[in-house]
């Protein structure tokens, strides 16, 4: 059995609602009873079913998509319905979020991509991640960046420096050549149309406006231009939940891409006003930067989880590390246990320190350094460290050291659309920290990302900066396939929160035979330990922040077995959650969205 606190009847305060809403884990029916008591808001008047999940899972046969916004998600259905691929859905939905959720992505940011192709019947992947300036060296970096935050800071996360070339763009033309239907102008003219005539903020990214311009208010001065951001953003102060918000200047730059497509962006125009706006500023991004960029495909790896196949991207991106911790985890029976209980969590925990200290020694630019994936992704590495795990007692550290960069307030949006021919697409696209860098090229109407920020200053890293390099990256799409078939696309935005949330819910479905909707309703964890991919190092136990749902008996022997824990009841950091899954008999799909999040699934 599980138990959830009822939802608040009013947005007033978003934090608090997204996380009142949060399920609780089964546990024990003492820890149960303790958790009823100290619940009042229960009450008559619940779902007639599925009383241990926010809403229900929504079913479609021919098309669904699952976004951070209802907008967006109304969007792609209206493309699969015009004749659209899934592909096609993505990219419309991926642009009129980089509109309407500008604190999660935007086409100043990075995106990945995992693709069923229901006609080759295969998975591709593509790592759409831009590369630093090439006219800037590692010395030059060091050297400017210790003026800003001072030596052994890393890079700063505002400003010209940790800005990197922006691949979304190049990425939705890769998408769509492989498997578009729908021309370009087609899939970008919804987003065209809102950023023409506005459309009303919704709650949670409003909150996440506010906290953005307070940000970017109090670090001035890391930003060596802030005035195109403000004007851009927050002209009146950030937008408010309601408030009809328009950007023309963003109308207009999608319009040179829908016509002109990817040489209008990073050969023509688009490319040249940033190359002069970083001149201006005194920054090192160039158009040659620009006209160099290209997108990569890749092969997602696999790891078997319990007859499951779990897909994710190789690096740069940190996907490996989720597919460690299954490999860790599956060496133990979990349903020994209750879901909520000390020694589930404390398995997840260590699992995850475990996988993250190969994180920070391997993951990087494959283009820079040689990964072992084969032996990162072995069952007999993960038997080895499952080994090390003490099941009664947290580690002191798997070596000495934590992460402190990669833990964000979910500044990422993920996304996925399934269509009636059976492609599923695992999208998901960022800025990094924050809305970005704080810059906004003149006249463009969108930031640039902040990713570079991710870079190791340190020469003899993996991932030290170097020129034209691309920089360690937390976003992480997911993919599922179950006897050769596919079963779920399925993504979590936010930081190092990504592996751990993808390994919840698995975990909630596999192990726990939670529906989709249910499994990302679970109350959370989310480690803020480890080893750390740009050097900086902090704390070596680390924290574990849970959501109130975790039962007070199962925080007090997480506490008696070594661990730091803090509930934490704002929902900010326990990222945002997307999943479709299909059914392989009848091909029908099921998708769920984030409660924490303003987002919806649809279908039809």
């Amino acid at each position: 059995m599980s138990n959830f606190p009822r939802r608040p009847p009013s947005l007033r305060n978003i934090l608090a609602a997204a996380c009142a809403a949060s399920l609780a884990f089964s546990a024990g029916p003492a820890a149960l009873a303790e958790e009823a008591a100290a619940r009042q808001d229960i009450g008559p008047g619940g779902r007639p079913v599925g009383e241990s999940w926010s809403r229900s899972p929504v079913f479609a046969a021919s098309g669904i998509a699952a976004t951070a916004h209802p907008l967006a998600t109304q969007t792609a259905i209206e493309i699969l319905k015009k004749g659209g691929s899934a592909v096609d859905a993505a990219i419309a939905t991926n642009a009129v979020l980089g509109l309407m959720e500008p604190t999660g992505n935007g086409i100043g940011g990075d995106l990945f991509a995992i693709v069923w192709d229901p006609k080759t019947k295969k998975l591709y992947g593509l790592n759409g991640s831009g590369r630093s300036p090439m006219g800037r060296s590692l010395e030059q970096t060091i050297e400017r960046s210790a003026a800003i935050v001072g030596a052994g800071n890393g890079i700063p996360p505002l400003g010209h420096l940790p800005v990197t070339v922006p691949g979304t763009v190049d990425a939705w033309f890769e998408l769509h050549e492989k498997f578009g239907r729908l021309s370009m102008r087609q899939n970008l003219k919804p987003a065209i149309d809102y950023a023409k005539n506005g459309f009303p903020v919704s709650p949670v990214i409003a909150m996440y406006l506010a906290r953005n311009e307070a940000g970017f208010a109090s670090r001035e001065d890391m930003i060596s231009e802030y005035e195109n951001a403000k004007t851009t953003y927050f002209s009146d102060g950030p937008p408010k939940a309601g408030e009809v918000f328009r950007n023309p200047d963003l109308a207009r730059t999608l319009n040179v891409v829908a016509k002109k497509g990817r040489k209008g962006f990073y050969k023509g125009k688009i490319a040249r006003t940033i190359d002069a706006y970083m001149k201006r500023i005194g920054g090192d991004l160039r158009y040659e930067d620009f006209a160099a960029h290209k997108s990569q495909w890749v092969d997602p790896d696999c790891v078997d989880y319990r007859g499951y196949d779990v897909c994710e991207l190789p690096p740069n991106s940190q996907g490996f590390a989720a597919l460690q911790m299954l490999n860790i985890l599956k060496n133990v029976d979990l349903t020994q246990w209750s879901r909520g209980s000390a020694e589930v969590l404390h398995y997840i925990v260590e699992s995850k320190r475990l996988a993250f200290e190969d994180v920070a020694r391997f993951y990087a630019d494959p283009d820079f350094s040689d990964i072992p994936a084969d032996w990162l992704l072995s069952d007999q590495y993960g038997r080895e460290l499952f080994d090390r795990i003490d099941p009664a007692r947290a580690m002191t550290a798997p070596h000495e050291l934590i992460e402190d960069k990669l833990e964000g307030p979910g500044d990422t949006t993920y996304f996925t659309v399934a269509d009636a021919d059976g492609m599923m697409v695992s999208l998901i696209q960022s800025n990094y920290r924050g809305m970005g860098s704080g810059l906004v090229p003149d006249g463009l109407g969108f930031m640039l990302q902040d990713r570079g920020e991710l870079f190791s200053l340190d020469p003899n890293h993996p991932n030290a900066y170097a020129p034209g390099k691309r920089p360690f990256h937390t976003i992480i799409p997911a993919f599922v396939m179950k006897d050769g078939a596919p079963y779920m696309s399925f993504g979590l935005m936010g930081g190092a929160m990504q592996p751990q949330g993808h390994v919840q819910v698995l975990i909630n479905i596999i192990d726990y035979h939670m529906n989709v909707q249910e499994a990302g309703d679970a109350a959370r964890i989310n480690h803020t330990g480890g080893r750390h991919p740009t050097g900086i190092d902090l704390d070596p136990v680390g924290r574990l922040d849970v959501e109130p749902g975790i039962p007070p008996a199962t925080i007090k022997q997480l506490e008696a077995m070594g661990h730091s824990v803090n509930v934490v009841d704002n929902g900010i950091v326990f990222g945002g959650y997307e999943a479709i899954i299909r059914d392989p008999e009848t091909g029908v799909y099921v998708g769920a969205t984030e409660m924490r999040k303003d987002g919806s699934v649809s279908g039809y």
